[in-house]
Formats: structure tokens, C-alpha cells, sequence
């Protein structure tokens, strides 16, 4: 908790400090022009040209105040998420982490939200390339925790066939929870774009489109342009070349300037027209007829375990007549002196492999004991494809 009020108190440092410096710059620089004026231009025919000299600063400062204002206003927008977000989780730690979508947003507050904290800061006054926003004597998430936390949320969307927008607005098996911002939804997309999961960049990227335009009183670090780029990808990835089309013409409504769109646009028309052509050609062509077979029923060895392991995961898989009727729930003694006086519940799940669930085996005390001796041991589980 320290850690986090230490950073708090940084950043309202920091922010006062760009402030002052931004007011003494202002200062400074009209004493210099005062001074300029004074010194050499003492007639009105050679003070005339200075107007253009001040216009130039005008527009400098404006562009300069601006972009002050517009940075303050994402640090000041990153230190409310912080303070919400720490005030959330320490009102029931292990409840809160133990949701993915909140383990999820923590990891990114602590990565790219923090860098995104520091390339502000150290944008804004010279002194500040000096500041670090680590410290060795803490332990920070890194960027692959991140991607792990995006892909772990995503593979709990897909295997439990969770809603998207849920997740988003942070409803997990009904709970409410904390909703995820534009910038979550989109962090989200852009890591499971490049572990090709092009689907599910399609669903986030949307998501992070929606709050995206609803967030109009936040300085996103993103554009509306930038997650669209990836909807466009994503749907010409999975062959989609036609929704790839639509999206990249909604890219040239936001940027018209876009520098790949207008290629892209001729790219996805002539691919649209290769492709009708290839399918009329085939319609048209007895061979083609014959040749064409029926492989939405062929399914890899892989994949079809994949659904079946996701389908038991969510309950789907039911036990067969026969089996089931052979299945029985057993005291569990074995002649042993201290189990005849408190024998084990044991209930048969399946037959061959033989499967069984035991009851009540440990008190709630020792599983407290058990989880708390293996948690300086836990490490993350690697899933391999």
C-alpha cells in the first residue's frame, strides 16, 4: 500500500512542477521579448515585423499549453484509476485478484499504463528525464505478465463462451466487478492480434470502439482510427475480405489521410474480385462440381479434443446412460482403525478411467494451511498448443 501512496503522492508532485515550470517559461520568455523590444526596436517601421514573431509564439504557446494540458489531463486520469482501483482491491484482496479481469487490469496498470506515466512525464520538462518510475526495491509485472494476463482472459471467454460486453463492463458469472476502460478492452486486442487469435481482436477491438466513443471526457493515448486498423486486419486475417473492405472505408471517414488505407481499400477489391470470379468459375465447371467436398465435418484430432476439454469445463459434458447407472457413492473405511471411526465420503464420477471425487477429507483450516505453505512455490502454468 505504501508503494502506491508514495507513486500517488509522486505524480501530484510532478504535476504541480510542470505547472510552475510551464508558468516561469511563459514569464521568462516575455521579459526576454520585453527586453528585445527595448533594446532594439525603438521604432514603430522596425517593431512592425515583430507582429509575425508574436503570432509565431502565440501559436507556439497554444500548441505548447495544449499539449500541457492534454498530458496533465492523462496523469490526472491515470491517478484517479489508481486511487479507485487500490481503494477497490483493499477492501477484499484476495477476491479481487482473484477475478482474471481484475488480475488482468492490475498487471496493465503496472506496465503499460506505467510507461505510458512515465513517457508523459519525461515529455513534459527537461529535468524530468531524470525520473524513474522504478525502484529496485519493489517487484514489477513485466510486458510478457501482461500478454499472459490477456491471453488467460481471453482463453476464459472462449472456453466458457462468455459474453464479450460482460467481461468489459466487468461481469463475471454475474458478480459485477470493476468496468474495463477503452484503453483495457484495446490492450487486450493488440495482444491476442499477435498471437493471431484474430477472432477475439475482432470482439475487443469492438468493445474498445464502444467505450472508446462513449469516453469522450478521457485523453485516451490511442485513436479511434488506430482500433479500427485492427478490426480492418483481423477481418481480412480470417478471411473477411468483404467486412475488411467496409471497415477500411469507415478508417478513411476518420483519417482520410490514412497512408495505408486507400492501398489497402484497392487491395481488398481486387482480392473481393479474384475471389468471385474463382467461385463462379467453379460453379460453372462440372469438374469443379465434383471436386468440391464437404470438410465442415473434418476435424483435427487437436481440435476436437480442445472442445471436448472446453465443453467439460463448462459442464457440458454429460455421462453416459449405461455408465451412469453403475456409478455409486461409498463410505470409505478399508479396515483402517481411524477411518472405521470416520470414514471417507467417496462418490464415483466414472468408469475406465476410473474417476472419484472425495468429500470433506480436510477442514477448511488445513486447506488454509496447505495454500499458504505452496504460494512462495506457485509459478505459472505454461499452456502449449
Amino acid at each position: 500500500m505504501c508503494k502506491y501512496v508514495y507513486k500517488s503522492i509522486c505524480l501530484s508532485k510532478m504535476i504541480s512542477n510542470i505547472l510552475y515550470t510551464a508558468c516561469v517559461s511563459y514569464f521568462l520568455l516575455c521579459m526576454l521579448q520585453a527586453w528585445t523590444n527595448a533594446e532594439f526596436y525603438s521604432a514603430i517601421a522596425q517593431m512592425e515585423p515583430l507582429l509575425k514573431t508574436q503570432k509565431q509564439i502565440i501559436e507556439v504557446l497554444d500548441k505548447y499549453l495544449m499539449e500541457e494540458e492534454n498530458r496533465i489531463a492523462v496523469l490526472k486520469s491515470h491517478l484517479r484509476v489508481y486511487k479507485v482501483e487500490h481503494e477497490k482491491a483493499m477492501e477484499d484482496i484476495p477476491d479481487y485478484l482473484g477475478n482474471p479481469i481484475n488480475a488482468f487490469m492490475f498487471i496493465k496498470r503496472l506496465t503499460t499504463d506505467l510507461e505510458d506515466i512515465g513517457h508523459n512525464i519525461r515529455r513534459g520538462i527537461e529535468n524530468s528525464k531524470n525520473i524513474s518510475m522504478s525502484h529496485y526495491s519493489v517487484k514489477y509485472p513485466t510486458l510478457e505478465d501482461l500478454a499472459g494476463a490477456a491471453q488467460a482472459l481471453t482463453r476464459l471467454q472462449t472456453t466458457y463462451r462468455l459474453d464479450v460486453r460482460d467481461l468489459a463492463e466487468g461481469v463475471l458469472n454475474g458478480v459485477q466487478g470493476h468496468p474495463m476502460t477503452a484503453a483495457d478492452c484495446f490492450e487486450v486486442a493488440r495482444t491476442v492480434y499477435i498471437f493471431r487469435e484474430f477472432k477475439n481482436t475482432i470482439a475487443w477491438s469492438m468493445e474498445a470502439l464502444r467505450k472508446f466513443r462513449k469516453e469522450s471526457n478521457i485523453a485516451h493515448t490511442m485513436t479511434e482510427s488506430e482500433i479500427v486498423e485492427y478490426i480492418v486486419f483481423s477481418h481480412f486475417f480470417i478471411g473477411d475480405v468483404k467486412s475488411a473492405l467496409e471497415w477500411t472505408k469507415i478508417l478513411l471517414e476518420l483519417d482520410p489521410d490514412h497512408p495505408q488505407a486507400h492501398v489497402n481499400m484497392l487491395h481488398f477489391e481486387k482480392t473481393i474480385t479474384e475471389q468471385e470470379k474463382r467461385k463462379e468459375k467453379k460453379q460453372n465447371s462440372v469438374m469443379g462440381e465434383q471436386s468440391m467436398v464437404d470438410h465442415t465435418n473434418d476435424v483435427s484430432p487437436y481440435t476436437y479434443d480442445t472442445k471436448k476439454y472446453e465443453a467439460l469445463c463448462r459442464g457440458e459434458v454429460e455421462v453416459p446412460g449405461q455408465i451412469a447407472k453403475r456409478l455409486r457413492c461409498r463410505y470409505l473405511t478399508e479396515h483402517h482403525p481411524f477411518l472405521l471411526l470416520a470414514p471417507l465420503k467417496v462418490e464415483q464420477m466414472y468408469i475406465q478411467p476410473d474417476v472419484y471425487v472425495f468429500h470433506e477429507v480436510i477442514s477448511d483450516e488445513e486447506i488454509e494451511s496447505i495454500k499458504n505453505l505452496s504460494l512462495p512455490r506457485v509459478a505459472l502454468v505454461a499452456k502449449n498448443d
